[in-house]
């Protein structure tokens, strides 16, 4: 949160598009002022694939609204004022230190309801706008702040609805809003389709890695290049003939993450 002597100082990024370099500084206000918040309902969910679809703290682990991971609950009263609307965002505030904060932004109609342990932001429009909030929220020193302001318990953290409410932010007219979200959003869909290409690139040398190699008990791969195709099956062999096979050290709990060390080690989190 900015402190009385920041709210004093023009707020202007380092950069900004052509037609609003002399639109003056960005206006200092509360996410309060600018979006309604609230927390989801509260019902007994379930994995089962039938009743209504509701939001889980993993369905938004990705960033993204991931349908897959969502639960299952029984039509209940007044359910219909919880259904998530096309720019509504959510904002996990219940979780592990380093995802408090994580936000994703509804795009599509997905007959889902909001669940507990997220909240709803769903911003005032036509002054503001959702996509802009929503890369808002992502920025580096807003999700800092978060997590600086957040309880912490032995293995999560939380931040109420109050507190994330008070959160101070910077917000330019809404037509410099709408540049930024479009920039943006024009890079978040670059960035989809090269993810995409990877997934298939991935997909295709999964594929291949089937057919380089023998399959188990055989010895022949049912792929083989040109030059190699008269050449026989493989040699079998132990893994130890052909490489040493060494274990780890474990290094007390008191020497790991110490800034400074002079001797860098891996763990098994560093190769996932």
């Amino acid at each position: 949160m900015r402190s009385k002597s920041d709210k004093k100082k023009p707020l202007v990024p380092s950069l900004r598009f052509p037609e609003f370099r002399e639109a003056g500084a960005w206006e200092v206000k509360r996410l309060g002022e600018i979006a309604s918040i609230s927390n989801g309902l509260t019902a007994d969910q379930s994995s089962d694939s039938n009743g209504l679809k509701v939001t889980r703290i993993e369905t938004i682990s990705e960033g993204c609204i991931d349908i897959s991971k969502v639960g299952y609950i029984d039509r209940i009263e007044g359910v219909e004022r919880f259904g998530l609307r096309i720019g509504d965002i959510l904002f996990s505030h219940i979780n592990s230190q380093s995802h408090i904060g994580k936000t994703a932004l509804v795009e599509e109609d997905f007959d889902l309801y909001h669940g507990m342990n997220l909240l709803r932001l769903q911003v005032d429009k036509p002054e503001n706008n959702p996509r802009f909030t929503y890369y808002l929220l992502n920025t580096e020193f807003f999700r800092k702040s978060v997590q600086a302001r957040s309880n912490q318990a032995v293995n999560q953290a939380s931040i109420n609805q109050t507190e994330v409410g008070n959160s101070q932010i910077a917000v330019p007219s809404a037509k410099e809003q709408q540049k930024i979200a479009h920039c943006l959003s024009s890079l978040d869909e670059v960035i989809g389709l090269q993810a995409k290409k990877v997934q298939a690139l991935k997909q295709h040398k999964k594929g291949l890695m089937q057919q380089l190699f023998p399959a188990e008990g055989e010895t022949t791969p049912r792929l083989r290049f040109p030059e190699f195709r008269e050449a026989g099956a493989w040699e079998v062999k132990r893994l130890g003939g052909i490489c040493n096979v060494l274990q780890g050290y474990g290094f007390p709990e008191r020497l790991q993450g110490r800034q400074g060390g002079k001797y860098p080690f891996c763990k098994v989190s560093d190769i996932t």
